[in-house]
């Protein structure tokens, strides 16, 4: 008898430690759960963040290389504008002349500029005539304006290496017609780039 009041007794005692055991058990696993989910968006919100920076890392960059290309699209455009109005720009001359005048000056003041910026071009004066006179006589006229023009671009500065001379004479008119006008168009030194 006295042993199975024991049992009774030891049982009665045993099932409550049990119970509570098993309720802080369960607390443990719940707290361990929320704190991995905490944990777990934590992390996500990290990853999010990261993203956000890289992405606006990237907008950066992208605004900072379309930027440059503008840039240097800009400068091209403004490279190929003054490149063409150094070869458009033809200095003109007096009837029977090969005398530069203020406008001729003015006009290789902005030409030695050009080529002072881009030292490594090199170029060929051409010397132009209207067809008034003999053939060999506005080829010689030609050739003394292409010279005037060199020995300008000289003494401003310009090395002789990088400038050769070839006249044309007559041959050449930028307008064939036969008035003033034309012939004035046609008495001219040009430029082309070698």
């Amino acid at each position: 008898m006295a042993a199975k009041s024991w049992v009774r007794y030891g049982l009665v005692l045993a099932v409550p430690c049990v119970m509570v055991l098993s309720s802080c058990a369960g607390k443990t696993g719940g707290t361990d759960m929320a704190e991995q989910e905490m944990a777990e968006q934590l992390q996500e919100e990290e990853a999010a963040r990261i993203a956000a920076e890289e992405e606006a890392r990237k907008a950066e960059e992208a605004r900072i290389e379309a930027e440059r290309l503008a840039r240097e699209k800009a400068e091209a455009k403004k490279k190929e504008e003054a490149k063409a109005a150094f070869l458009e720009s033809h200095v003109p001359f007096d009837f029977d002349s090969f005398a530069l005048n203020s406008g001729a000056m003015k006009i290789l003041d902005a030409k030695v500029v050009w080529l002072r910026n881009n030292p490594a071009v090199k170029v060929t004066v051409e010397g132009h005539c209207d067809d008034r006179g003999t053939r060999e006589y506005n080829l010689a006229l030609g050739d003394r304006r292409a010279r005037s023009v060199k020995q300008y671009l000289v003494d401003s500065g310009i090395s002789a290496d990088r400038i050769a001379t070839i006249s044309y004479g007559e041959e050449r008119p930028l307008d064939p017609a036969k008035n003033e006008a034309a012939w004035s168009k046609n008495r001219r030194a040009q430029f082309v780039i070698r």
